[in-house]
């Protein structure tokens, strides 16, 4: 069973921290067999981590988070940048062309961007894996729901640190039945060969990652404005 990180963030991400060489430090201390860096709406630095991550003794997973017009999807297995603002089905078919798997985080949790606030739930399970254990979250009923949800359904389970700094990589993370590659990967998380695994982020953290993610945006949009 391989230990996979599929849901972290980089300094690309506007809420993001830290450079690629830090996740990968800590991805390999932490004992992770594979890792996929989801910054939102961009995948320069997930190429990045894929091209580095075996001189780390690592498989490195080329992905990204999108911002759909019904809420956030990680798009696992991309190597190009799927565009936001496109419907929840059209999203998945854009990760899918790519051979990608489309994984729906945090679904529950309508202040995280969960798309269960606006789409049917009918539409969810259109999806190929639910993350069903986020650490970030800062109780655990969004991640019971979605749990309770996927078996309900019959959806492979995931799980994800949701790291937005390089020391929470690897908090929770998706045990894989599946050999160190890409595609197997991705083929084992679309069959369903996954076990979740984690500790929720520290509540102090969390803020802490979240204020700092409020300042860069800030300090982003004051930049943009005097251009």
């Amino acid at each position: 069973m391989l230990s996979v990180e599929l849901h972290c963030h980089s300094a690309l991400s506007h809420d993001g921290r830290d450079p690629v060489g830090l996740i990968l430090e800590q991805a390999k201390a932490v004992g992770l067999d594979a890792i996929a860096v989801t910054d939102h709406d961009q995948i320069e630095a997930s190429l990045e981590v894929a091209e580095r991550a075996p001189d780390y003794g690592l498989v490195g997973i080329p992905s990204m988070e999108i911002t759909t017009r019904a809420g956030h999807v990680l798009g696992i297995g991309v190597r190009e940048r799927v565009p936001p603002g496109l419907s929840f089905g059209e999203t998945l078919d854009r990760i899918r062309e790519q051979g990608g798997v489309a994984v729906v985080p945090h679904p529950f949790q309508k202040s995280r961007s969960g798309v269960v606030a606006n789409i049917d739930r009918a539409e969810l399970i259109k999806a190929d894996a639910i993350e069903v254990y986020n650490s970030r979250l800062l109780t655990g009923r969004g991640n019971r729901r979605a749990k309770a949800f996927a078996r309900r359904h019959r959806i492979p389970m995931t799980a994800g640190s949701d790291a937005h700094i390089s020391e929470m990589v690897g908090q929770a993370v998706t045990r894989i039945d599946a050999a160190p590659d890409v595609q197997a990967i991705l083929d084992a998380i679309a069959e369903g060969r996954t076990e979740v695994q984690g500790k929720r982020t520290p509540w102090r953290i969390s803020f802490r990652q979240a204020a700092g993610g409020a300042k860069r945006r800030v300090v982003s949009r004051v930049a943009q404005f005097f251009g």
